[in-house]
């Protein structure tokens, strides 16, 4: 049965070429960027609902700056793949962690996700290093190996 583009399976169509796999730092690394945009978004509600802003500034931009920056983690998520997505998610970690001046409870978000982040880049990091030092060795041995 022919695919969606119309290609015989198994064959891809002229001029795309495979994508290299991911190593288990962007794997993660990915998750966790799209899971606390759920969380950062939410926390714009948090900001407006709170007028966390100030007198001078309208609520409404707790919203818009909880939008954005979710939408940043989001494109960064997809940019795993190459080294910016990543310069991206530290960037993302230390917005998140300024947003705390505005509502400290921020600062639990940031302490959570920018552990995790820092895990995903650090320990798969070091097993992606492992498995290109040994490409004969299982990438992500488990519990049954």
């Amino acid at each position: 049965m022919a695919g969606v583009t119309g290609a015989p399976q198994g064959r891809r169509p002229a001029g795309r070429r495979a994508r290299a796999p991911r190593g288990l730092a962007q794997k993660l690394g990915s998750i966790v960027l799209v899971f606390e945009a759920v969380v950062v978004g939410l926390a714009g509600l948090t900001v407006f609902g709170l007028k966390a802003l100030g007198p001078d500034i309208e609520p409404w931009w707790g919203i818009v700056g909880g939008a954005v920056v979710a939408l940043a983690m989001i494109v960064a998520a997809g940019l795993m793949g190459s080294r910016a997505g990543i310069v991206m998610g530290w960037i993302l970690q230390v917005i998140v962690l300024l947003s705390a001046f505005l509502v400290p409870a921020i600062g639990l978000v940031a302490i959570v996700f920018g552990g995790m982040w820092t895990y995903a880049m650090i320990v798969g990091g070091r097993a992606d290093r492992a498995a290109a030092a040994h490409p004969s060795a299982p990438a992500h041995p488990t519990e049954s190996d």
